[in-house]
């Protein structure tokens, strides 16, 4: 679950990670008003949408309208936040059709010493969070990963302990960091550790982290993305769920209890098991074809879910046509295919449909396909069913 950054600084503030004050608003004459009311010579007006990139990105329509704007006074606020509100912006990670901004944060500025990075993520390998720094601040940490990897620094700690404070003296060393500005950053990055394990997340972001002239640490940006399967711990985190920046299908897909993600190719993929699916978009891309979705009904999929997930596929104007892969184990193969000739009596295929059963009950679940009316394109196995959807879609 992803929320926006001044969500996420709300969060900080509150687990004693150092920000800026900023006011989030939605209209420009409120934007005018919080600039009012930090009271400083200069403040920034950022946009708030779910994706990295926004200082470097660009307004539909009006490319010399940037996602991040220096301001230095109420009449400048209120003009970036008209530029913005209401407005698609595009970065390098919404694609080219970009993403309506629909609210603002203004922020107080700060005297800006240095921009460095900062970032921890789970390390699947070692099984536990690692903390990244590099000195390579407000820019492109994909970039610099890269072109030049040896400047990002990086520490695993153990969630339960948290970060030391040799691994910060460490990082400091290699950062560059002493005297007011490592004792700083050791409260920073042992706080923000610690935020990232009591929370749950995914990942948290700062880029740029700042140090200001008196050697404060302070985030002047927050991105944060929580595990959902953590989220029965968070209640509170639910109303930061901003719905409006998430694919319709996917919240769709969620209240079914499907695993959806949704892509840019035209093939639709129905799929029981994640490393399944996983193969079976690969296997289309091989074959030459694009697939549309991601889509693991599980392994105790029903004639609803499946109906429900055929709806969201085919409601998707790319899709031209869907490849059912199953194999069955705790979903029996008759069970899908009498939820094959359920979902097409209620929904109809009105694209190629190609189905590759295969495990248990095969034999019985591909007679009732064959004695029923839907039309379906019969493959033998991943090979045959991805050559055979590639070519009807083609």
């Amino acid at each position: 679950m992803k929320i926006h950054e001044y969500q996420g600084k709300q969060l900080f503030r509150t687990a004693g990670v150092p920000v800026l004050d900023g006011h989030m608003v939605t209209t420009p004459d409120e934007a005018a008003a919080a600039y009012d009311k930090l009271g400083g010579k200069i403040a920034v007006v950022k946009a708030q949408i779910h994706a990295g990139g926004r200082g470097k990105g660009n307004v539909i329509d009006n490319p010399d309208q940037k996602g991040v704007v220096l301001v230095k006074s109420a009449e400048e606020a209120k003009a970036a936040a008209e530029g913005l509100l209401g407005k698609k912006l595009v970065t390098i990670q919404t694609g080219p059709e970009g993403q309506t901004v629909s609210k603002v944060f203004v922020e107080a500025g700060c005297d800006i010493a240095r921009e460095l990075y900062l970032g921890i993520v789970v390390d699947r390998g070692s099984s536990k969070p690692v903390l990244m720094v590099s000195t390579e601040g407000g820019v492109e940490i994909e970039t610099v990963a890269e072109e030049t990897p040896e400047l990002i620094f990086k520490e695993h700690f153990d969630p339960a302990v948290g970060l030391d404070g040799f691994q910060v003296r460490k990082l400091c060393k290699k950062l560059g960091i002493e005297g007011a500005a490592a004792k700083s950053a050791y409260k920073f990055m042992t706080a923000m550790c610690r935020f990232f394990v009591d929370f749950d997340c995914e990942m948290a972001e700062i880029n740029p982290l700042v140090i200001t002239g008196d050697g404060e640490m302070v985030a002047l940006d927050a991105k944060i993305i929580f595990d959902e399967n953590a989220m029965f711990r968070h209640k509170d985190l639910e109303e930061l769920r901003d719905l409006s920046e998430e694919e319709e299908s996917e919240l769709r897909a969620k209240k079914a209890g499907l695993s959806y993600v949704k892509l840019d190719g035209n093939i639709a993929c129905l799929v029981n098991g994640a490393g399944l699916a996983m193969s079976t978009m690969d296997i289309i891309k091989y074959h030459g074809g694009e697939p549309a979705n991601f889509l693991d009904v599980g392994g105790g999929a029903n004639a609803a879910q499946v109906t429900e997930a055929f709806r969201i596929l085919l409601s998707d104007p790319n899709c031209k046509g869907v490849l059912v892969n199953i194999f069955g184990g705790i979903a029996r193969c008759t069970t899908i295919a009498g939820a094959l000739i359920t979902a097409s009596k209620e929904v109809g295929f009105n694209v190629p449909l190609v189905v590759r059963l295969e495990g248990t009950e095969v034999e019985e679940g591909r007679k009732m396909l064959a004695e029923s009316d839907v039309d379906i394109i019969n493959a033998m196995d991943l090979t045959d069913a991805a050559k055979k959807i590639v070519a009807a879609t083609a």
